[in-house]
């Protein structure tokens, strides 16, 4: 898959309830979503853009040298959010992958966005997503972190089976700590779009479990660690804190 064909979108909303305005928030002088884009941009993939509907945040992202695009405000999901996004920017359909990249993950490794996309050179695969092997024990019941429920599809790789709040799998042997990044085959994004929410995905709260539940296959690379995604004040400090500029 060229790097033409890919197309990086990161949608970005001013909703946050915990943490109003994130996007535009500062971290080390740059605005979080400006953070973002750079990381997006810096695993030349494609082309990049950020998905919104606020006109605030698309000035702001190409003041310093992006692209964005302007998105109706009543989508109800990231995806259909990008979906439209891509509707705009690619209208005669060259695009093959859409990776959807979340605005508020200011510490994403560029080589983690190009393993998603790498799961879909398996002509098999209809999403590529990230996984990571839960370290702390205090994440093994937080339903706040979701796990990947796979089996093994070739080496640092799951085939997902399933997704969970809950503690899963049972028993001895690894868990893992889905990350949500995703890597839309073209095709796979215009058929997610039409379905209706499934049961599993209302009662777990997850919308990834709408794909599985449509026979459709997702993939997970198994990445180092988890990056930051900040939601919250500390959230805030630790990504500012990281990011800081060092001095030698």
């Amino acid at each position: 898959m060229t790097k033409t064909r890919a197309l990086v979108l990161i949608p970005a909303r001013m909703a946050a309830t915990r943490l109003p305005g994130k996007p535009l928030l500062d971290i080390a002088g740059l605005p979080m979503i400006v953070h973002v884009l750079r990381r997006a941009e810096a695993a030349q993939i494609g082309r990049v853009a950020v998905a919104t509907d606020t006109a605030e945040i698309a000035s702001v992202v190409t003041a310093h040298g992006g692209e964005a695009v302007m998105t109706r405000p009543d989508h109800p999901s990231g995806s259909d959010r990008i979906y439209e996004a891509l509707c705009q920017l690619d209208p005669r359909g060259e695009i093959e992958a859409i990776i959807n990249l979340q605005g508020d993950l200011p510490t994403i490794p560029p080589q983690d966005v190009r393993a998603a996309l790498a799961l879909l050179e398996n002509p098999g695969v209809d999403i590529g997503t990230l996984a990571a092997e839960i370290r702390r024990d205090e994440e093994h019941t937080n339903p706040s972190v979701v796990k990947l429920v796979g089996s093994p599809s070739g080496d640092k790789r799951l085939r997902a089976l399933y997704f969970t709040r809950a503690t899963a799998p049972y028993g001895d042997g690894p868990r893992y700590h889905h990350i949500g990044l995703y890597a839309y085959r073209r095709t796979a994004l215009e058929r997610f779009v039409t379905l209706a929410p499934s049961t599993l995905e209302r009662q777990e709260k997850l919308e990834q479990l709408r794909a599985l539940e449509a026979s459709m296959r997702i993939d997970a690379a198994i990445v180092g660690s988890v990056p930051l995604g900040v939601d919250t004040p500390a959230d805030l400090e630790t990504a500012r804190e990281i990011l800081k500029p060092r001095s030698d």
